[in-house]
């Protein structure tokens, strides 16, 4: 391999890693509430789309989950990456995911949601830094707890 092929490869490598790094911020800041660290990881012409909303931006994204989640107690996951870089400032990733989040109860039932599926989602290098552009949860179960869910 050329000095030029091992410098395309080590890049790479680092983009990567640089956007495992990325969506690891977006599952801790989400769960610790940190919404305006939590806004900074997106594109200004963010598009996402969750359970049928779409918002396309940021701090709409942040008021709007932020209100939702503000008394939840919430564990996201994220794992086994499939990352490609598309460009010098452009990827696609797929990651498996599961999320839970609990609420006070409500009448004296648990409120709360545990789900599955994956983030379908596309990246923006600016300024250097790697940023969401583009995120879509395509959920495969969804299991509500016998109190329900708040409204949104």
């Amino acid at each position: 391999m050329t000095t030029a092929g091992n410098d395309d490869a080590l890049r790479r490598l680092a983009d990567i890693e640089e956007i495992k790094q990325l969506k690891a911020r977006y599952f801790r800041l989400h769960d610790t509430k940190k919404w305006d660290e939590w806004v900074r990881l997106f594109t200004p012409e963010i598009h996402l789309e969750i359970d049928g909303t779409v918002l396309r931006d940021p701090a709409e994204l942040a008021r709007i989950t932020s209100g939702w989640n503000g008394n939840a107690i919430a564990v996201h996951r994220g794992f086994m990456p499939e990352i490609d870089i598309t460009g010098p400032d452009t990827a696609t990733g797929i990651w498996s995911m599961d999320d839970y989040l609990e609420w006070p109860e409500r009448d004296g039932l648990p409120q709360g949601m545990r789900g599955y599926g994956h983030y379908h989602e596309e990246y923006r290098k600016i300024d250097g830094r790697w940023l969401i552009s583009r995120l879509r949860l395509d959920r495969l179960k969804l299991e509500v707890f016998e109190g329900g869910l708040p409204p949104v």
